[in-house]
């Protein structure tokens, strides 16, 4: 199209096709236009004029001539409103000859140039919308990975005489967490939380206590009887300024991130958390044994009863346990701690490439053929119907979570349990 056209901006266009009775050329067939429709209407109206003010656009026709005859089509773009367009267009019917010949134009519509506009402006729409999801996406991805990646190269040390566990940063740090074993100092750290030292063990060592003496100490204890037996310890040899447990009856090595900053916050004072344990000693119920004790002296005073022979029974019948599926990767497990990667086992024994714990369930709901799980992570009930889905029979992670069902046919372990 012209210039005039890409100024004034197309609404519509008239699509017609022609039959000419002869051989004519291209600016025969557009003479003839102009001439032919030329007086019918008011002067502002006609073909030229509306040319001349960019209302119509420049005639495009395709013709061809074969057999003393030439045929062909035309398209006139407007700048009209519709009623005006469809006039042009009805005028356009009229012409009846190009030059000496005899010519018949038909009109075969109108198109609206808008409606074609406005697709084209919705498919790029969605692909530019495709386009940047699969970036953020991707950035998010690669953000995850490296993050992860960081909290790799952060490695737990050996600290004081008898090389405790603790963080990297335990020496500078003035206020520290105490915590019970190696596993917790190294979820703490897949959490994004440094400055930790670990126990290991309900006798504390020197080391802890003469921390005790310089620095400001968190006690983050499980919530067990284990945490209390080393809280009581504590306050007797390496009093913490506050305390903070795990919910009870679950274990620091056990918690996700949420949990373990939800738990961080809620510290309490040394003192009220060990008033709170003396109060929830002093309330539990007596323990079994006790209460049969308290029970027997009744028991002694009613009648003898008449003894029974007794009769000879049949030793029950003692079925084997079912050998352990995930012993044979044993081997595996040294490799995975701290790495926050997973690995899935073929049919074939074959161990795929490792890769980031964030993506196994999105992994093995597109395998095939896999018989095993491998990986540094907790194992949760989303991931576990992810595997009985395709048909996995073993998961081995670094730790269960609490509560999730484990269902027949599939054996699941922790690697504490297998190491």
């Amino acid at each position: 199209m012209g210039d005039k056209e890409s100024y004034t901006g197309v609404k519509y266009t008239i699509h017609a096709r022609f039959t000419i009775e002869g051989v004519v050329e291209r600016h025969d067939v557009i003479g003839a236009i102009f001439g032919q429709t030329e007086g019918l209407f008011p002067k502002d109206f006609e073909l030229r004029e509306l040319q001349r003010t960019g209302k119509i656009g420049r005639i495009d026709i395709e013709l061809k001539s074969s057999n003393d005859q030439t045929t062909g089509t035309l398209t006139v773009p407007s700048s009209l409103d519709k009623p005006e367009t469809a006039i042009i267009a009805a005028a356009m019917e009229t012409v009846d000859r190009v030059g000496p010949c005899e010519a018949k134009i038909a009109v075969e519509g109108m198109k609206d140039v808008r409606v074609d506009k406005l697709k084209r402006i919705q498919e790029r729409a969605k692909e530019l919308m495709r386009d940047w999801h699969v970036k953020e996406s991707h950035d998010i991805e690669v953000m995850l990975e490296q993050v992860g990646q960081e909290s790799r190269k952060i490695e737990p040390v050996h600290y004081g005489r008898e090389r405790l566990t603790a963080t990297p940063d335990i020496g500078q740090r003035s206020d520290i967490i105490l915590v019970e074993g190696r596993a917790d100092v190294i979820n703490l750290l897949r959490a994004g939380i440094s400055g930790s030292i670990a126990v290991e063990g309900v006798k504390v060592p020197k080391t802890i206590r003469e921390l005790a003496r310089k620095k400001e100490i968190t006690a983050f204890l499980d919530g067990d009887r284990g945490g209390d037996l080393i809280l009581r310890e504590l306050m007797q040899v390496a009093k913490p300024k506050y305390v903070a447990r795990a919910p009870r009856g679950s274990e620091v090595e056990e918690l996700d991130p949420y949990q373990i900053k939800a738990a961080l916050e809620a510290r309490v004072p040394v003192e009220e958390a060990f008033a709170q344990l003396q109060s929830q000693q002093e309330e539990a119920p007596p323990k079994q044994e006790e209460r049969i004790q308290e029970q027997a002296p009744e028991r002694v005073q009613q009648p003898p009863r008449r003894p029974q022979r007794p009769q000879r029974q049949r030793p029950p019948e003692v079925v084997p346990p079912p050998p352990s599926l995930a012993k044979q990767y044993v081997g595996l497990i040294d490799g995975f701690r701290g790495t926050l990667e997973a690995t899935l086992i073929g049919k074939d024994d074959a161990e795929s490439e490792r890769f980031p714990v964030a993506e196994l369930v999105e992994k093995l709901k597109v395998a095939e053929n896999v018989k095993a799980v491998v990986f540094d992570g907790i194992v949760t009930g989303r991931l576990i119907d992810a595997a009985v889905a395709k048909g996995i029979k073993v998961i081995v992670g670094d730790r269960i979570a609490e509560g999730v069902r484990i269902p027949q046919g599939i054996e699941i372990k922790a690697f504490k349990a297998l190491s």
